[in-house]
């Protein structure tokens, strides 16, 4: 007490309240640990499914922009016919197509929410024919698991040159028709068929031959009704359409199939509508239309149900896009006009 000023003796010089801002160091932001570090070393769904990457043009299964496989490797055959027709047309002098008139308005039954299916396998088995018959030279690997050699489909003898002959388009059709009509498949999932075919050569980097391409189309047929169909079929069933497979074969077909698609079985309506109106390109670059009829009555009041329906929708929206005062910056004018359905 007495002569003393203070009984508590501070431990450190103090400093002036203005300078607190000098003791703050900057914030430095921790460095991520990656899954190594971390000992997590599985793989996430969404690196798996980050197929944009991929060059758009090598990947049209995934994009709708890009070009399908199967029409740019009908190019140079459909080029070749095209001038056969073209000479054979002016030498006959006979015009063989039927064109809608006033009158007359000539329809098929074939639409892209429900395909005509003996139509659209035909069309999907022109594809594959193509695939085969325009394949890259450079000969790529065939994969064991569709090697037909292997792993026959049947126990008849697989011939020696079993991969040096090309399969006929009829070959190719009446083996998908076979299964599809067995199974009862759809025409949609036909076109999905298709879908993981390309699917597999561009992933796999592979080529379909005529040493894998039955093996190939069971394998994607397999994936597709299952994906696409409400009703599935099971790999048993098709070891009943197909007398002398195992199931296990079957199993094993199916998983590595589903491994070489990195799991990506997702089709968006818009690569499937690409494919299906490329299906019809196809189609009729190589004659192969359907029959056309006549547009009946009952098709008629169809169409007319369909169109007022659309009519009605329209005009909702247009009242409801209508404003009762808009500003000069940001003005907005509904335009419409009547659809016309062919």
């Amino acid at each position: 007490m007495g002569n003393t000023t203070s009984c508590c003796v501070s431990s450190s010089p103090k400093q002036r309240r203005n300078n607190h801002h000098s003791r703050l160091e900057p914030y430095r932001p921790e460095p991520e640990l990656s899954r190594e570090d971390t000992g997590c070393n599985l793989q996430h769904i969404s690196d798996r499914e980050n197929l944009d990457d991929l060059p758009m043009e090598y990947n049209p299964s995934d994009h709708p922009r890009a070009s399908t496989i199967f029409l740019s490797k009908s190019q140079t055959d459909v080029r070749e016919k095209r001038k056969s027709l073209y000479i054979n047309h002016h030498h006959s002098g006979t015009v063989r197509r039927k064109y809608s008139s006033c009158s007359t308005i000539f329809i098929d039954d074939s639409t892209v929410s429900q395909p005509n299916l003996k139509y659209t396998i035909k069309c999907v088995a022109l594809a594959i024919y193509y695939h085969i018959k325009n394949r890259d030279v450079d000969g790529r690997m065939v994969l064991d698991i569709f090697d037909e050699k292997l792993h026959p489909l049947s126990k008849s003898e697989v011939p020696a040159d079993y991969d040096k002959h090309d399969p006929e388009q009829k070959q190719i059709y009446r083996f998908v028709r076979t299964l599809f009509s067995a199974a009862q498949l759809t025409a949609e999932c036909a076109i999905v068929t298709l879908v993981y075919l390309e699917r597999l050569l561009t992933y796999a980097e592979i080529d379909i031959c005529p040493a894998n391409w039955k093996r190939i189309v069971l394998g994607a047929i397999l994936l597709a009704s299952k994906v696409w169909d409400d009703q599935a079929v099971w790999n048993v069933d098709y070891c009943q359409i197909l007398k002398d497979i195992t199931v296990e074969d079957m199993n094993e077909l199916e998983r590595q199939f589903l491994e070489l698609l990195q799991f990506n079985i997702n089709v968006p309506s818009s690569v499937y509508a690409k494919y299906y109106f490329d299906l019809r390109s196809l189609a009729e670059a190589n004659n192969l239309s359907l029959p056309l009829e006549p547009l009946s009555r009952d098709k008629a009041r169809k169409l007319e149900a369909i169109a007022r329906l659309c009519d009605d929708k329209y005009k909702h929206l247009r009242k409801l896009a209508k404003k009762r005062s808009v500003s000069a910056d940001n003005l907005a004018v509904v335009r419409w006009c009547p659809a016309v359905i062919s």
